[in-house]
């Protein structure tokens, strides 16, 4: 067996599993899962529709750089989206179409860490953990960058002296974050730009809630987008991670892609050709009408805003509380002087209201003397608006 193996943490959900049963919930009130992150809203039905129309295509082997059509199709979306020159991503030496984030994610970074003994992957604390398993079955070691309320859950790049950076192989952004919903700024962008060309690192950034905001005439900013700003239409060193999933609400087509450097892209590719990771068909064609459409996607955002207005407005001051930047998550602070720790919280909920929230020291790891999840809960409103309701209602009564 691998021993890297044995320096994996477990998985939050395991241990969220590990805390509920220690106790029994109150089934008088139906179980609202505010847990995952997980979209329950419905699926747009003309991208059922060609899942339908396609199903022949299941009788072919896909190719792992997937169809043409698809890769232009997210070209395109991506030049619209993020002011990008024209021509610049192209479908040919750009794209590469994967099966939803999380493999990419973890699958890019076996591809690219060189195995040396002081290779570092820099990644924000709180993380997506795939980040932190990728890196450690990497051979690499994991950086913990905090993302605290006084730095507006950004990490201090500031502080980080040369000689981490130079052990630096790829840094890990997420924006919109998970689970804070803080967006990076396009200047912070052109900074780690910046700081990848002096130090030789790939920018990882993952911005698969990137399509889930409140102002319609201020979408968040992406890293492609602070290259064509900067005049880099290569994207040396930077590479982007888009899904279907949480912007069409199709987490089980898993569906995403990546894209930028090509002189990155190309050796990737050749390392997923090995994986055998490529999109079913079906999948691929019905990707393309997502990528196509907008009005969807407004619609989805439309019922996020409804759920934030109306959660936020029931728990008031019940809970320290504010609407994120952007995404789908509430980062609740939990009050110290009432409860033992966020797992304590959690749990008191889950056995009195039949409500599961997540714990935000299982998002995070100590670094710097501190946890960035302590007392912190994350709550996904990705239920349909009555449930969110009922469980902000709840949480109110729990609380107060």
């Amino acid at each position: 067996m691998n021993n890297d193996l044995t320096k994996l943490h477990r998985y939050p959900f395991e241990k969220l599993n590990a805390l509920k049963a220690q106790v029994s919930a109150n089934t008088a009130l139906p179980h609202i899962a505010l847990s995952i992150g997980e979209p329950k809203h419905q699926p747009p039905a003309f991208v059922l529709q060609n899942i339908a129309d396609n199903l022949a295509k299941i009788s072919s082997y896909p190719s792992t750089i997937g169809i043409l059509p698809l890769r232009q199709a997210i070209a395109d979306w991506a030049t619209r989206r993020f002011h990008l020159a024209a021509n610049t991503l192209t479908a040919e030496n750009n794209i590469l179409p994967v099966n939803g984030t999380r493999e990419a994610l973890f699958a890019f970074t076996q591809a690219v860490i060189n195995r040396c003994d002081d290779a570092i992957v820099m990644m924000p604390n709180p993380f997506y953990q795939i980040y932190e398993g990728a890196a450690v079955l990497a051979g690499a070691e994991p950086y913990y960058l905090n993302c605290l309320a006084e730095n507006n859950f950004q990490p201090d790049y500031d502080v980080i002296p040369d000689s981490i950076w130079q052990r630096t192989q790829v840094l890990f952004i997420c924006s919109p974050g998970n689970p804070t919903g803080a967006i990076t700024d396009l200047e912070t962008l052109k900074k780690l730009i910046a700081l990848a060309d002096k130090h030789d690192f790939i920018i990882a950034s993952d911005e698969c809630y990137s399509e889930l905001y409140f102002d319609e005439d201020a979408p968040p900013a992406g890293l492609l987008q602070a290259c064509a700003e900067l005049g880099r239409d290569d994207y040396r060193r930077c590479i982007v991670f888009h899904s279907l999933s949480k912007r069409s609400n199709l987490p089980g087509l898993r569906s995403g892609f990546v894209a930028g450097d090509q002189h990155i892209i190309k050796p990737f590719l050749q390392y997923r050709t090995y994986h055998g990771c490529a999109m079913p068909l079906h999948h691929q064609y019905a990707s393309i009408e997502a990528w196509n459409d907008e009005q969807h996607v407004k619609q989805n955002r439309d019922l996020y805003r409804a759920k934030f207005d109306a959660v936020l407005d029931i728990l008031g001051d019940s809970i320290d509380v504010e609407r994120p930047e952007a995404g789908f998550y509430l980062w609740a602070k939990v009050d110290s002087t009432r409860f033992d720790s966020d797992a304590d919280f959690a749990q008191r909920l889950f056995a009195e209201q039949h409500i599961t929230v997540l714990p935000g020291s299982y998002l995070a790891r100590t670094s710097e003397a501190q946890n960035p999840g302590d007392y912190r809960v994350r709550m996904a409103l990705v239920a349909e608006l009555d449930a969110c309701i009922d469980a902000a209602q709840r949480i109110k009564t729990f609380l107060e």
